[in-house]
């Protein structure tokens, strides 16, 4: 084990908890309360800056496709410091609208680091953590995605006090100093470059299928909320951006908690008996979205909602090394789980909008499919159960 970490045990935790903070947390979530600061400031117009925040989902499926061929021509520490390093300048380059063809490159950029990020980061921390703290580990280390949403909340209405560009700037400068205060945490990889992709185990092969399938659906599930929410309680409900803001609030407070409450309960619970209850309870946070308009239980279910898409990151990435045997297949797994998620996320986002639009602004549409994934994950997860009952069943009359 790396003598570095035995000192510092919590500086390879740092780093991964600044990687997510800057490639995931930062470079997406702050975008979001820029979008009518961009408008008015006429640097593009409305429909151009949804594009621009689109750009950044299409960028995270690139990353999450080519994070582990980059790892192989060089070194997962290595590419890692790189990622934060470009989103960083990514921030910077964007305090210029020199065009919309500058903006929509350094976005997609940033996505790029950002899915690089989501692949890499834990699979180069969690071999030196021991197996019965990586639950937790991996929680403090999706940590960062929690503090991007809660910070986005407190931090870019601030620096808009100080004026558009500066708040680029200041994103800019943030990122740089997080990437500096880690780069010296990672730990060094072990003398071997990721072995070639190879077929998960024929034992496994099914549960991994369907931990793919659900966390496909979980993405789906997600987008939802974290769009629409806001804009369901201000507009739809009618209670005004004061409220909008304090439930955004609530949700950025479920962001932080989540990733650690998820990790732990894949320590102690076990992964799968964790997703299923992550399940059960956003299911029944969803339907309070679609059956109340007390701003109350709204809150709570605004908390309960928050907590899933940082916090459901560490439940999966338990669950895939509880299904996969060897560091190497564990990255490969991991990899194609954070592929599944990617792309669902970017295809729910279009459609959601879409939806919308033609609905003519039904967010109880959108809420309603949103719980329709949920069930279905969960019903996956009962239908393998079952299938596994029968298995072992006909294996006791075959004896």
């Amino acid at each position: 084990m790396n003598a570095s970490i035995q000192r510092a045990p919590w500086l390879p935790i740092w780093a991964g908890l600044c990687a997510s903070l800057v490639g995931i947390g930062l470079a997406r979530f702050a975008y979001t309360p820029l979008v009518p600061a961009l408008i008015e400031a006429h640097w593009f117009a409305s429909t151009a800056v949804v594009y621009l925040g689109a750009a950044n989902l299409a960028g995270y499926l690139i990353g999450a496709l080519v994070g582990r061929p980059l790892a192989a021509r060089g070194s997962a520490p290595g590419v890692l410091r790189l990622m934060m390093v470009l989103v960083s300048l990514a921030f910077l380059a964007c305090a210029w609208p020199v065009s919309l063809g500058w903006f929509f490159a350094w976005r997609l950029l940033s996505g790029v680091a950002g899915g690089v990020i989501m692949v890499l980061a834990a699979s180069a921390i969690l071999p030196h953590v021991s197996a019965s703290r990586r639950g937790l580990a991996s929680g403090a280390i999706f940590l960062g995605i929690g503090l991007g949403i809660a910070g986005a909340a407190s931090l870019v209405p601030w620096l808009l006090g100080l004026g558009l560009r500066q708040t680029w700037l200041g994103l800019g400068a943030l990122s740089l100093l997080l990437s500096l205060s880690s780069w010296a945490g990672w730990p060094a990889e072990q003398g071997q470059h990721p072995a070639p992709d190879v077929p998960a185990a024929a034992a496994g092969s099914r549960a991994i299928r369907l931990l793919f399938g659900q966390y496909a659906l979980m993405a789906t599930a997600l987008v939802a909320p974290m769009m629409f929410l806001v804009d369901y309680v201000s507009r739809g409900l009618g209670a005004g951006t004061h409220a909008g803001a304090v439930i955004w609030g609530l949700y950025g407070l479920g962001a932080i908690v989540g990733p650690v409450l998820y990790g732990l309960l894949a320590d102690h619970l076990g992964a799968r008996a964790g997703i299923r209850l992550v399940l059960l309870a956003q299911l029944l946070a969803l339907g309070v979205l679609l059956a109340s308009r007390d701003l109350r239980l709204l809150g709570g279910a605004a908390l309960l909602i928050g907590s899933f898409p940082p916090g459901i990151v560490p439940l999966a990435l338990a669950r895939v090394h509880q299904l996969v045997d060897g560091h190497h297949q564990q990255n490969a797994t991991w990899s194609r789980a954070t592929v599944s998620f990617a792309s669902f996320q970017a295809l729910a986002g279009y459609a959601y909008s879409a939806l919308f639009s033609a609905s003519g602004g039904n967010y109880w549409l959108l809420f309603g499919m949103a719980a329709g994934a949920v069930l279905l994950a969960l019903l996956a997860d009962l239908l393998l159960k079952g299938d596994q009952a029968m298995s072992l069943l006909a294996n006791s009359s075959a004896k």
